[in-house]
């Protein structure tokens, strides 16, 4: 079995090693710069027409907001797009959503290769802080987009390293502020030697206390490349990843503490119980309730370019990941460990006790990707595809028990489970000029999944022998006009998704998860004035969905967020973007996108608050109430998201002024306003003055950047994220449970109020 697993690899490799050969002999055209080669690696995951929602971030634009926070902080103005943190200042864990989907459903890639982890299909970006200061540029694609390897379901964001300067470069950076959040940053590089070798290095420190009560961070990453360039011939190598330990900042505050302590982190809390065995003192917080991971990954690049009209791509990769959190759980449940119950002196029946626990994992993602591009004045075609394989460990141990006195061995064990998960896929896509400025295109992709989990459950100790295939086929066509200026487009896609691990492992009974469909229509028109003094362009999208798993709020113990299918449900909205240049020195951009979010006919399965839970049954619905809420509105789904840019640039100086407006979401999918985020809008301030001093021994012109951010510079207090939990307390006379007899419990992950840093650039 596992040489079968590997006969991909040595394919890829012997793909590889042929084409190198041609390379060398093949001299068709004259040498092509190293820059257009590294072009040829990210080609394919990319839009071959004109589309409004897709919005390309450069890296200058990237390093003016760049203070430490998380990559999806610095991508804040691109429509459609709300981000939040766990930490309040986006240092530490960070997420985003676009127009309501969340981050397991958009697809990541770096240079073409997958970044989303396998099982939770997610990025952990505090894995690889300050990735932003490797990255030549970020597209993000709202929608299906186009065929990459992996599953866009509702968007993608496709990131490119770093391109291969002409020269030597070095570049030292540091940044302070608030909260004792830091950022050094070293980079270097040979630039194109004769010999067509080039080396670069970063190497980046973040720390940061949170905003939040011991939400600390202690992070550092690092991204390495070195480079062949060899007539119309490129062959490179890039290693980067980093390591992090964060304090828990999961758990979030109901809405009297956000009120009046917005700061306060309840995790690692030992709390001092009543007579009633209800919570009501906090004695103390446990000091190593942290994150802890590592992650390495290895990228090998091969680019050629045979001709004008033909090139390929083909690639490489390998990550290892390992890591753990430890967890302090108070009045934990000796059943839900494996151990055993005893009787005390008093001849009382212990059941609960506090301890600590500490769950691991350990993970192996290792494939090819590949792509065949041709170009002629009318016809744009692309051949790839991927094949990639998964290995992960899953282990969680008790390091210590209060009060126990049956024999305990150390570390003791109380779940294993191991996953392994093949994603292999194909696609076509080409566009035909068929009239002057008029095209059509279409993009054919299919798909094929073995997921794979056997071992015990860390939820119930139950088994999880999970033996899921799939086979997906996600067709996308579309026409395209551009000229004069003007860009007017339709396209239409289909796209299925796979649930992931804890779809899986943490559903209800009421909640086994089934494959999602998306049917995403698009239809626009941009027009750019000459000389970029004036744009605007307007979206319109649908996105039908089939089996939907939308978020319901609700958490598991290790704040993921779950969720449910919902069998017919959409998003539809307007996207508009315009902008305007009123000065030399001034201009002005702004989006604004409104839609609607729905489930059609919502049905949700809520807890009995007098149920007897310590020996309810996991059958039918015991213990639970079924409730139709009928048409709600999509949980974490804005119906209005706004952005404003102004920026300003002076011989030197530039500053921008940045406003983001986020409208009401609910946090589950019963539209109930007890569980709702309100409104909130966050201006953010970058001033920016760029030095230019002599000729330097590298022959190139040093630069000094000194720069100062004023983030929430107006002091807003608001939550960006929360959850909740409903459940009935009592029903009538006739045993029917009532509206007014539904509560709610909702908590908030509030953000940082104004916070201010300052830094200074040196780039030689």
């Amino acid at each position: 079995m596992r040489k079968k697993k590997f006969n991909y690899l040595k394919f890829v490799i012997a793909f590889l090693i042929f084409n190198f050969q041609i390379s060398i002999l093949n001299a068709q055209i004259d040498t092509i710069p190293a820059q257009n080669l590294e072009e040829i690696v990210v080609i394919s995951t990319r839009p071959i027409n004109q589309n409004l929602s897709a919005k390309s971030v450069d890296n200058q634009t990237l390093q003016t907001q760049n203070n430490g926070s998380n990559l999806p902080f610095l991508l804040t103005s691109t429509p459609s797009l709300v981000v939040t943190s766990d930490d309040g200042l986006g240092v530490g864990y960070t997420c985003f959503r676009i127009r309501g989907t969340d981050h397991t459903r958009i697809n990541m890639t770096v240079n073409g290769v997958p970044l989303n982890d396998s099982e939770s299909q997610t990025v952990f970006w505090v894995n690889m802080t300050d990735f932003a200061s490797s990255l030549n540029n970020v597209q993000v694609q709202r929608g299906v987009g186009t065929s990459t390897n992996g599953t866009a379901f509702g968007a993608s964001v496709n990131m490119q390293t770093d391109k291969t300067p002409d020269k030597p470069f070095a570049s030292l950076a540091f940044n302070g502020g608030m909260y004792g959040t830091f950022r050094e940053t070293a980079k270097i590089g040979t630039g194109l030697l004769p010999s067509g070798f080039a080396f670069d290095a970063r190497f980046s420190k973040v720390n940061s206390n949170g905003y939040l009560e011991r939400a600390k961070s202690d992070l550092y990453s690092y991204h390495a490349s070195a480079a062949y360039f060899h007539r119309n011939t490129m062959v490179k190598l890039l290693i980067f990843g980093g390591k992090e330990k964060t304090y828990m900042a999961w758990d979030g505050i109901d809405s009297a503490t956000l009120a009046s302590n917005p700061r306060f982190n309840p995790a690692g809390a030992d709390w001092l119980q009543d007579k009633d065995g209800q919570d009501s003192v906090i004695t103390g917080f446990y000091k190593n309730q942290t994150d802890n991971y590592a992650q390495q990954n290895a990228q090998l690049h091969f680019a050629h370019q045979f001709n004008n009209h033909w090139n390929i791509s083909a690639a490489l990769h390998f990550t290892y990941g390992n890591g753990y959190y430890e967890q302090w759980k108070d009045n934990a449940k000796f059943s839900a460990y494996g151990l055993q119950n005893f009787v005390n002196e008093n001849s009382e029946t212990i059941k609960r006790s506090d301890l600590v626990r500490r769950k691991n994992l350990e993970n192996y993602f290792y494939g090819g990707v590949f792509s065949v591009n041709y170009k002629n004045e009318k016809l744009n075609a692309i051949l790839g595809g991927a094949a990639n394989n998964y290995n992960g460990a899953h282990f969680g141990n008790v390091l210590w028990l209060k009060n126990y006195p049956l024999p305990l061995e150390k570390d003791f064990e109380y779940y294993r489970n191991n996953a392994e998960k093949f994603d292999a896929n194909v696609y076509l896509k080409a566009s035909y000029e068929i009239l002057k400025g008029l095209s059509i295109f279409a993009d054919l992709q299919y798909r094929h999944i073995n997921y794979k989990i056997n071992g015990i459950n860390d939820e119930d100790l139950d088994s999880i022998p999970i033996n899921k295939k799939f086979h997906f086929f996600n067709p996308k066509a579309g026409i395209n006009y551009s000229k004069f200026g003007h860009n007017a487009y339709f396209t239409f896609a289909v796209a299925n998704r796979e649930p992931t691990r804890k779809n899986y492992t943490e559903a209800g009974i009421h909640d086994i998860p089934k494959p999602e469909t998306l049917f995403d229509y698009e239809l626009g028109y941009n027009y750019n004035f000459p000389k970029k003094i004036f744009f605007v362009g307007v979206n319109l999208y649908f996105m039908n969905y089939k089996n939907q798993l939308v978020l319901t709020g609700k958490y598991s113990d290790t704040g993921a967020a779950l969720t449910q299918n919902v069998k017919k449900s959409y998003r539809a909205g307007i996207e508009i973007i315009g902008g305007v240049l009123i000065t030399e020195w001034l201009r002005w951009n702004l989006n604004v996108t409104l839609s609607q979010n729905k489930i059609l006919n919502f049905t949700d399965w809520v807890d009995d608050w007098y149920a007897d839970w310590d020996n309810t049954q996991v059958i039918e619905n015991e213990g639970q109430v079924e409730v139709n809420y009928g048409k709600t509105d999509i949980s974490f789904s804005p119906n209005i998201i706004a952005g404003s840019l102004f920026s300003v640039d002076i011989k030197g100086f530039s500053a921008n002024l940045q406003t983001l407006f986020v409208g009401k979401q609910y946090l589950d999918n019963t539209q109930n306003k007890s569980a709702m985020l309100k409104p909130y809008s966050v201006t953010n301030l970058v001033l920016a003055y760029s030095l230019f001093c002599g000729k330097s021994a590298i022959n190139r012109a040093p630069t000094v950047v000194f720069k100062i951010m004023a983030n929430n510079l107006l002091n807003m207090r608001y939550a960006s994220n929360g959850g909740a939990n409903s459940y009935f307390k009592g029903a009538d006379a006739n045993g029917n449970f009532l509206p007014q007899n539904q509560k709610y419990l909702a908590w908030y992950y509030a953000q940082a109020g104004v916070n201010i840093h300052g830094g200074i650039e040196v780039n030689f």
